[in-house]
């Protein structure tokens, strides 16, 4: 914990506030801290009592923002009992040296299992045919349903909740495919899981289910734009996050046939605005409140977990769970903190070059960044999954999320010194092109990448990147930068390198605005251009 939190435990006390199971009170009862559990404080009572509190539990209704920590002068830790931390503002607390800790693995089952009953309700019709017999129907023939037997059912995202979903759903015979870039063949066989490209699955699945976070990436993944990559028929699960499904585009792909059915446990707006409850009143849309987690065991599993953990921390013997520990420490350290920045924005920029279901992950420190090593290579992580995790990705769990997929990384590290005082190498393993990142720190907090594979180049890591080979001939650049010009795309900063004269070329663009896919199919449609991607590190 750190310094300023000088509580001991006898004087320690919780406040338990978003109708936390209680559960949480019993347990921390029993680990010997008195806990508070009020109902209708206003947001000015609680400012007015926070201050008497070191530790606070919430689940998603109450926004622990930088104004109510400005009162919580006491406090030494935050708990959510739950997944995300959204609701928590993790730079406040940090910067106040206070921990924050959630409860990642407690939802998996119960999610897991209500994704597998909205497939099977989807299948055989079972909320409609519930409805009907209520209102005093019977029409059989108007429900007759499909098995799952023998179908496939793609999984996007092969984390914990998606791998249950695979155990579970393999048992009634379904083939499943899937699609997470950080996935390898061990975990996928562990699983039952055929690896395939994102295109693939989509192309493949009569039931597709999604457990992903919301992101650039993911945002829309399945809508009216892309309705010609799904299977016709194929019916749609979303009990991840609300957005990733283009809900407005469902009434289009329904009619036309491209997709037959719909379940939806969550909305990309919360309760579901009146022109959302229009799509979702179509009759092959299943619809559930956001129940994922909403089990008497999940929420009973996380209460007593979030309440072991704070106790836990301020007994400082334990901080599982924190999301912000390392970076709670590393505010007395302003050495690390530009290399962390350094390895978070490399991470990312690895991650959105990596190719699908990539190889292993090899991390060559030279320098006094070594000293760091363990630390900046979860960084690394943390800037690679992030995109790809539906949870809060942080430097405590970076590795866990890795190891779940079978992703293995390793390091190395040395003092000696080359062209640069410290530098961090990069290698993706079996990654065809890209496969190799080099980046340094120049004047001591300007991170650099200062090499891709044989290339040497020298570009910011910051903005929008754009990144392609292209054959080493006079007129490439001109024909990329009038193509980017047409599409009035401004060009901020460039590096050039090439492997020798007339033979293969290197460029990395950074560019004014994010690329959309237009904008990038008019760069992958000049002839010579090759292995174009775009890397996004506007976030940092």
């Amino acid at each position: 914990m750190p310094e300023s939190s000088s509580s001991s435990v006898s004087s320690s006390r919780f406040l338990l506030l978003d109708n936390v199971d209680p559960v949480c009170a019993k347990t921390l009862a029993e680990r010997g801290y008195e806990a508070d559990q009020p109902s209708g404080w206003s947001e000015d009572d609680l400012k007015r009592e926070i201050s008497k509190y070191a530790g606070l539990v919430v689940r998603s209704g109450t926004q622990v923002d930088e104004a109510l920590l400005e009162h919580a002068t006491d406090l030494q830790v935050i708990g959510r009992a739950g997944v995300g931390v959204d609701n928590i503002d993790l730079a406040a607390a940090t910067t106040r040296g206070v921990l924050v800790m959630n409860t990642p693995d407690g939802n998996t089952i119960s999610t897991a299992e209500h994704t597998c009953g909205m497939i099977l309700s989807l299948a055989r019709n079972i909320p409609e045919a519930v409805a009907r017999v209520k209102g005093g129907g019977w029409d059989r023939k108007a429900f007759m349903g499909s098995e799952v037997y023998g179908k496939t059912l793609g999984i996007i995202g092969l984390g914990k909740i998606g791998s249950e979903v695979a155990r579970r759903m393999s048992a009634f015979g379904m083939t499943i495919v899937g699609f997470d870039p950080f996935a390898t063949q061990e975990h996928a066989d562990e699983f039952g899981i055929k690896l395939m490209s994102l295109e693939e699955v989509l192309g493949a699945a009569d039931f597709l289910t999604v457990h992903t976070p919301l992101t650039d990436k993911t945002r829309g993944l399945i809508s009216a734009k892309n309705k010609t990559l799904l299977k016709p028929g194929v019916r749609l699960v979303n009990c991840a996050r609300g957005g990733i499904i283009t809900e407005m585009d469902l009434p289009e792909l329904l009619d036309e046939g491209i997709v037959s059915g719909v379940a939806l446990d969550v909305y990309s707006v919360e309760p579901p605005s009146d022109e959302l409850r229009e799509v979702l009143a179509h009759p092959a849309v299943v619809c559930t409140p956001h129940l994922g987690a909403s089990t008497e065991e999940a929420q009973e599993k996380v209460a007593e977990q979030i309440a072991h953990q704070l106790a836990d921390a301020i007994e400082n013997t334990s901080y599982k769970g924190s999301v912000n520990a390392k970076s709670v420490a590393l505010l007395a350290n302003p050495d690390v903190k530009p290399f962390l920045v350094m390895a978070e924005r490399l991470g990312a920029m690895c991650g959105q070059l990596i190719k699908e279901h990539a190889g292993d992950l090899k991390v060559e420190y030279t320098g006094q960044c070594a000293k760091f090593a363990d630390l900046l290579t979860d960084g690394i992580l943390k800037g690679m999954l992030t995109p790809y995790i539906s949870g809060s990705v942080n430097l405590i769990n970076a590795r866990t999320y890795a190891n779940e997929r079978g992703f293995s990384v390793s390091e190395t590290t040395t003092t000696a010194k080359g062209q640069y005082n410290d530098l961090v190498r990069v290698t993706l393993e079996e990654n065809d092109v890209y496969h190799t990142l080099t980046a340094t720190l120049f004047g001591g907090e300007d991170p650099r990448v200062v090499g891709i594979d044989n290339f040497q180049i020298e570009l910011r890591l910051e903005g929008e990147l754009l990144v392609y080979q292209n054959q080493d001939i006079p007129g490439m650049l001109a024909s990329v930068s009038g193509a980017l010009a047409s599409r009035e795309i401004n060009i901020g900063a460039l590096s050039l390198g090439r492997s020798s004269k007339g033979e293969r070329a290197l460029t990395v663009l950074q560019v004014d605005r994010a690329l959309d896919e237009d904008d990038l199919a008019a760069i992958q449609g000049i002839d010579g251009v090759e292995n174009v991607h775009v890397c996004s590190l506007s976030r940092f």
